[in-house]
This record gives C-alpha cells, structure tokens and sequence, in this order.
C-alpha cells in the first residue's frame, strides 16, 4: 500500500484525483500507476486500468489470475469490472468509496454470483493515509473556486 499511495501522491501533484494503484505478481510489483484522467484526456485513464494495462502488457496475456491488485480507494464500477474481466484474484484497498465503490460500499460486484469470477476484498489498509489525500485534493479544489 506505500506504494500505492505514493502513486496517490503524484496523481495530487498534478491535480489529478489522489487515487494510486499497484499491480502484484507472484508477490513482485509488475506495474504501478495513479490517476490520468485530466492529463490523457481520457476518462478510462483510472489508476487501476493503467496498472492492469501496464500488467497484461508486460505478461503478454489478459488472464490475470495470479496477481494482486493493491489501490488507494476503493474501486468503481468500471474498475472492479476490470478488474473481474482480468481475473484478478485479490484486491486490497485504503479508503472506502460512499459514491461510487463497487466492492462493497455503494455496491458489490466482487462477490455477486451472476459475474464469472469472484474476487476476495481486503478493506480498509491505511485507510485513514489514503483519505487524507482525498480531502486534501477536495479541499484544494474548492479552495481555488472560492476566489
């Protein structure tokens, strides 16, 4: 998860959602990435579909099943969508997502058993380190639309 958050880190340096994910195989970092929505102009560009690109890129397949999926805040819909598609097996998030979490927040596609694959959630790890970018980020934001 330090990792991850200092992928959260460069994301809030460059105004990007504070958001930091890092991809495990065979218990080494294959990829890690933040947040590049604002950036690449692209709203695919979440941290956790970098990271799995990156993955599958460097394994030269899409079936994932022996990786780890390590992220800053809980994911969204498309995320833990990818993350399904990919068959990533584990998945370890800081910050819970009242929004728009779909690993058991706001809804759970981990465990729903009409998807093909079923992914094992670990809640909560450096929760707190991980919100705390997120408020900063917010905080930041309405800051400059105060003036």
């Amino acid at each position: 998860m330090g990792l991850a958050l200092e992928e959260a880190r460069k994301a809030l340096d460059r105004g990007e959602v504070p958001v930091g994910a890092v991809f495990l195989w065979g218990g080494r970092v294959l990829s890690r990435a933040h947040n590049l929505r604002e950036t690449l102009r692209d709203p695919l560009a979440h941290a956790e579909c970098l990271a799995l690109r990156e993955a599958s890129r460097k394994l030269g397949r899409w079936r994932l099943e022996r990786g780890a999926m390590v992220v800053t805040l809980e994911p969204c819909p498309m995320c833990m969508g990818a993350l399904i598609q990919a068959r990533v097996p584990l998945l370890v998030y800081g910050a819970s997502d009242p929004k728009a979490g779909a690993a058991g927040t706001l809804l759970d596609l981990s465990d729903d058993p009409r998807m093909n694959h079923a992914v094992e959630v670990v809640r909560g790890v450096r929760e707190e380190e991980a919100a705390r970018l997120l408020r900063t980020f917010f905080s930041r934001r309405r800051g400059s639309r105060a003036g």
